[in-house]
């Protein structure tokens, strides 16, 4: 059993302290998720009508960007056509439960800060000095990696995707009716994946210093992985651009490229 420590003196701590120490960690986490819950229910037409809903027409930030590009490069091709998704709701609950459902999920990712802080202050007492430094740059490097995947999912993988998809058509007699649920869950993978994707980096540094992979193992690998990156990218990106297939792909090699950097050299 991990060794917690009182007070920040030697005495160790009961089994029942323990549980006590895991029961208000537990209370704190669940009091600041459920304040977050709340305001984000109450605040219900800027959540969807300014975060959740813009990328469905052709005046979203990514977009115009994209436009602003495409007059600067030369390049108007760049610039994606004017369009606007409708999203179709068919349960007589749906909408009130995508309501709930994304209340729920924003508040779990806002308040991912303050969760991984409180995991670092119930397992901290029971590290040695030198390991609470390593621990506390893991925890705080691993909000902010997941954030960071989390904004580039938002901003250009999910917006290019759901306009490819959102738009495509194998006949003009078939149009597209997208529904509410639909659109929410394809928002929330890409959201997730990215997010959790960003934290290779962590992963490399962790198996580094298990033994498992080292700086110069990664650096051979560096074209299988490019490879493999750009193969994932066109699957995120079924479009016929190979502008938006590096945009997509840019970023992941970059991570691959810090995991480098934070493995053990091994060499």
């Amino acid at each position: 059993m991990s060794i917690f420590k009182k007070n920040n003196t030697s005495e160790v701590l009961t089994f029942w302290e323990h549980l006590e120490v895991l029961r208000w960690t537990i209370l704190r986490i669940l009091l600041v998720v459920f304040i977050l819950l709340v305001v984000i229910f109450s605040n219900r037409e800027f959540v969807f009508d300014k975060i959740i809903f813009p990328p469905i027409n052709s005046n979203f930030i990514t977009y115009r960007g994209m436009c602003w590009l495409g007059e600067l490069l030369h390049m108007p091709s760049l610039c994606p056509d004017v369009f606007e998704l409708k999203l179709i709701n068919y349960d007589i609950s749906g909408q009130f439960m995508v309501h709930i459902s994304s209340s729920i999920t924003l508040a779990l990712v806002l308040s991912m800060p303050y969760i991984l802080y409180e995991i670092w202050r119930f397992v901290a007492p029971a590290l040695y000095t030198n390991e609470r430094k390593h621990t506390g740059l893991i925890f705080l490097s691993s909000s902010v990696l997941f954030y960071l995947g989390c904004v580039v999912a938002y901003l250009i993988i999910f917006p290019l995707s759901i306009r490819f998809l959102g738009t495509y058509e194998v006949s003009s007699l078939i149009p597209n009716n997208i529904s509410l649920q639909s659109y929410m869950s394809t928002l929330y993978i890409l959201v997730f994946a990215l997010g959790i994707m960003f934290e290779l980096p962590i992963l490399a540094f962790l198996l580094s210093r298990m033994g498992i992979i080292s700086r110069q193992m990664l650096r051979s690998g560096r074209r299988f992985a490019l490879v493999i990156i750009l193969i994932i990218a066109a699957i995120i990106t079924p479009t016929t651009d190979p502008f938006t297939m590096l945009v997509v792909a840019l970023p992941i090699y970059l991570l691959y490229e810090l995991s480098i950097l934070v493995c053990a050299k091994g060499d």
